[in-house]
């Protein structure tokens, strides 16, 4: 399908977006890559009045050593994100997750900031900055502000972004040398959305689990943390993991589609949860 009749605008700055935001009020739509908005569009699930076009906003490519955590450009495309070397050393998971996200065109276009404002709980990274309890920083008319990433994602497509601000970087603590992580994503095709998607990111030493943090895709309205598992993980040793994974479905609220069915998507829950912690354990 054709998407309904939209104005176009283009930002020259974050400050410029956040006006022309104000200007157009609750019909304006921000796009960087477009790999979400436009697909929506072209359904008609979506139809803003003005496209606010970000693309060209340079400033906000990047990636930075800040001492305890890396920043990373909301713009920075998922590709660049793979590759960067400070990403590579110091945080894995979010550089091997974004190697993961669709086919090349995304890839290339898509970037990690439009991925978790779009906040779809299928989508691969905001389990993956919820387990990294990672944080957001937006702008808007009122200056900056920081967000976690558990208060960000609050219902189906539905974040704490207000309709005048924008998300400009995304930060993630810096891993240390006993910090094991994995990702485990289950599509019935390569590139598709998870089915389900278990991301861990486990503290241990002396052979033991200190600690865990899990977070799921696809297992509810929102990435969800396991804190059934990350509770039981807690002071364990490895030979506890089969049995704490099998509590990974605690409270989760999969949904029945096309795809999978709900009780399915429970047990691969706790099937990939198993998998994605005994990968940490070893990495």
């Amino acid at each position: 399908m054709i998407p309904v009749a939209f104005d176009y605008e283009v930002a020259e700055s974050v400050d410029h977006a956040i006006q022309l935001l104000g200007q157009h009020g609750e019909d304006a739509k921000l796009i960087a890559g477009g790999h979400s908005l436009i697909p929506i569009m072209r359904l008609r699930l979506a139809a803003p009045s003005v496209l606010i076009d970000l693309d060209r906003l340079e400033d906000l490519r990047y990636v930075r050593d800040e001492g305890e955590h890396l920043a990373i450009g909301a713009l920075t495309r998922h590709r660049d994100v793979h590759n960067n070397e400070l990403v590579q050393e110091h945080c894995g998971i979010v550089g091997y997750t974004a190697g993961l996200l669709g086919d090349p065109s995304v890839q290339h276009r898509g970037t990690i900031g439009g991925t978790l404002a779009h906040g779809d709980p299928a989508g691969d990274m905001p389990a993956v900055i919820a387990a990294l309890e990672g944080t957001l920083v937006v702008q808007g008319p009122n200056g900056e502000r920081t967000v976690s990433a558990s208060d960000f994602f609050q219902d189906y497509l539905f974040t704490d972004l207000e309709p005048d601000e924008v998300v400009k970087e995304v930060r993630v603590p810096k891993l240390g040398p006993d910090t094991g992580w994995s990702y485990k994503k289950f599509s019935r095709r390569s590139q598709d959305w998870a089915i389900v998607g278990v991301a861990a990111v486990v503290e241990k030493s002396n052979g033991n689990i200190d600690s865990a943090r899990i977070g799921l895709t696809s297992m509810g309205s929102t990435p969800i943390r396991a804190s059934a598992v990350e509770e039981a993980l807690s002071g364990a040793s490895p030979d506890g993991v089969a049995e704490a994974a099998n509590s990974a479905d605690e409270g989760t609220e999969p949904a029945t589609d096309d795809a999978a069915s709900a009780e399915f998507r429970k047990h691969l829950a706790r099937v990939w949860t198993r998998r994605a912690v005994e990968e940490a354990l070893n990495r």
